[in-house]
């Protein structure tokens, strides 16, 4: 079960992005996600007359490393760690370590 999934708000921990928070967009592998508005790359493109592309310079998202980001809760306005509790039912939830309370799916 990951802790920190598509949807979540995050909080950057580390890098030339610390302090800024965004939304997960995707996850590209086991340890990376893609966060909306963090770790952007300036990427030289080719024009492509086939294609229909121009060319130019174009700002992208880059995936950063899982452990550089902390999952945000609202209620505390702080960076938070995830707990993964198991209900009655025998049902997974994910909790913020601090408070206790269940993270809600985006």
């Amino acid at each position: 079960m990951n802790k920190i999934r598509k949807g979540d708000q995050v909080i950057v921990l580390a890098g030339r992005d610390k302090g800024k928070r965004g939304v997960v967009s995707l996850r590209s592998d086991d340890s990376h996600l893609v966060v909306d508005g963090i770790n952007l790359v300036k990427k030289h493109t080719k024009p492509n007359p086939m294609a229909g592309t121009q060319g130019g310079i174009v700002e992208k998202t880059m995936p950063i490393h899982q452990s550089n980001v902390a999952i945000f809760n609202a209620t505390s306005g702080k960076a938070d760690r995830v707990a993964i509790k198991i209900l009655a039912d025998g049902k997974k939830v994910r909790v913020y370590k601090s408070s206790g309370e269940e993270i809600k799916a985006a």
